[in-house]
């Protein structure tokens, strides 16, 4: 395609999934070429069909010529930054995209979250091309059927754009990839262009707060909901009043935080946060291991779920019975020390006890899990005692956050050629102790021969696949504090026993 026929094809492509109206082709033309540094301009958009899936396509003729030309210099973070460009002049300006979402929910809060998340895929603000490079299955489990993936959506960093920030004067603007200043932000070295994104403003609790989508969703429709001031996480009462308000508005979305503390919280403690989207986990499908009565909240159904982490299930027709109970929870667990199961609340004046949340509607009543948390170390674990333990680091050594407490495993993008080169040792019989990557996988591999035997072309894949799955059970069970054996069951039940006191 030449670069004329590029230019219109995209404006085309921006009027036919509805970025751009009809009586702004002439504009959208115009600032494509301006981008591009062009002063005239050619008919014809090419033979190239225009839809969605062809967009990346275009774009990358798009990329090449302005390389080619100087416009940009060659690199995946060049490149990233300026698709985001050309893409945020085809994407509608925010008052235009708030309004229509607006006006949509209030006849329908699920056609106006179908209108924002595919608005945010249009404008490729969620690289959906990307997305579909992820390895994704499920594995059954006692726990019920669990989510797998190995994370190759986000792009490698590039070499010279690293050395390049590393020049660059530290900028405080914006102060962090979660602030509301990102939106329509042009980016640089060190930090991603936005000029696709969106952000609707929602009010949580009173509070103002921002509601858009991952631009690498992890599952069906992943949102993140975040504070409209830079302010750090924390899990509180508040917490209950913002999750349940949400899902009260989008009954047909979950939504969850990370845990407040290191170790077992997210990647982005430094900024109030939550993370949703529309989907069923694991966790919301798992069996209710046993029913328990908290005093004075008999109207609240309250249940230990049967799940690797320790978990207490809430359901009551009024939040407000809900959010005191929560919190009647969170300040015991925060509390609450266990010295027989190596529970400590704090030690050297450092807090251990923490919850990660999560909040939904189910048939009609509000419904909140309280995954109980603590982030405690010692020199034989030193990343945390509940925290994936170092023999199974070879597949999972990052921390587990909401979405992997939930029984979603993402799972570093490494694995996909190591896995693969451990399914050839396996076939060919070959000895890995002396490959420097993967070695770390000699004790997994020698156990996998003992339980198989012979391994081949047929049955190599689907082996990896589920015993990849059972290693991310055991880091589950590693990251719950209450084991899933009497002598772990008896223990969660003095904690629910101080509830009650």
């Amino acid at each position: 395609m030449t670069i004329s026929e590029c230019i219109n094809w995209l404006v085309e492509y921006g009027i036919t999934c509805g970025l751009t109206e009809e009586e702004d082709r002439i504009y959208k033309t115009n600032s494509l070429m301006e981008a591009l540094k062009l002063n005239e301009i050619e008919e014809g958009k090419g033979d190239i069909p225009v839809s969605r899936d062809q967009l990346d396509r275009v774009l990358e003729e798009v990329l090449d010529y302005a390389v080619s030309t100087g416009i940009i210099e060659e690199g995946i973070t060049s490149r990233d930054l300026f698709d985001t460009k050309i893409m945020g002049i085809l994407t509608p300006l925010p008052g235009t995209v708030i309004r229509r979402f607006n006006l949509l929910k209030e006849k329908d809060t699920k056609a106006a979250t179908d209108y924002f998340y595919k608005l945010s895929g249009d404008c490729n603000y969620i690289r959906t091309n990307r997305v579909k490079k992820d390895m994704k299955w499920k594995i059954e489990s006692d726990y019920g059927q669990i989510d797998i993936t190995i994370n190759l959506s986000k792009p490698e960093k590039d070499p010279r754009a690293i050395a390049a920030a590393k020049l660059m004067k530290k900028s405080g603007y914006p102060a962090c990839q979660l602030c509301v200043e990102n939106e329509g932000y042009a980016g640089r070295k060190d930090h991603p262009a936005r000029q696709n994104l969106r952000i609707i403003p929602l009010v949580m609790n009173n509070e103002d707060w921002g509601f858009q989508y991952s631009p690498y969703v992890y599952y069906n429709e992943h949102c993140i909901i975040l504070n409209r001031k830079h302010v750090p996480m924390k899990i509180d009462r508040a917490t209950f009043v913002k999750l349940l308000d949400f899902v009260e508005q989008f009954p047909h979305y979950i939504l969850g935080s990370n845990a407040d503390l290191p170790i077992v919280g997210g990647s982005i403690l430094t900024h109030d946060h939550f993370q949703g989207g529309n989907y069923e986990f694991a966790m919301a499908r798992a069996g209710i291991e046993k029913k328990i009565v908290i005093k004075d909240f008999e109207d609240v159904d309250a249940d230990i779920v049967k799940w690797p982490m320790s978990v207490i299930r809430l359901t009551a027709a009024h939040k407000d019975r809900l959010i005191s109970l929560a919190d009647k929870i969170l300040i015991t667990w925060r509390g609450y020390t266990d010295e027989k199961t190596f529970i400590f609340a704090e030690t050297n004046g450092e807090k251990h006890n923490t919850i990660t949340p999560i909040a939904r509607m189910k048939n009609g009543k509000y419904q909140l899990d309280l995954v109980l948390r603590n982030n405690i170390t010692t020199e034989e674990h030193p990343l945390g005692v509940y925290h994936p333990h170092s023999e199974l680091h070879h597949i999972k050594k990052e921390n587990i956050g909401l979405i992997e407490v939930m029984g979603c495993a993402i799972l570093p993008a490494r694995l996909k050629k190591e896995l693969e080169d451990v399914k050839t040792a396996l076939i060919n019989n070959t000895d890995i102790t002396a490959d420097p990557v993967l070695v770390q996988h000699a004790p997994w591999v020698k156990e996998l021969r003992d339980n198989y035997g012979k391994f081949d072309a047929g049955n190599v894949d689907d082996i990896i696949r589920n015993e990849v799955g059972k290693v991310f059970v055991k880091v589950l069970e590693d990251a719950g504090v209450y084991k899933c054996t009497d002598e772990g069951r008896a223990a969660f039940l003095r904690f629910i026993d101080k509830i009650n006191e």
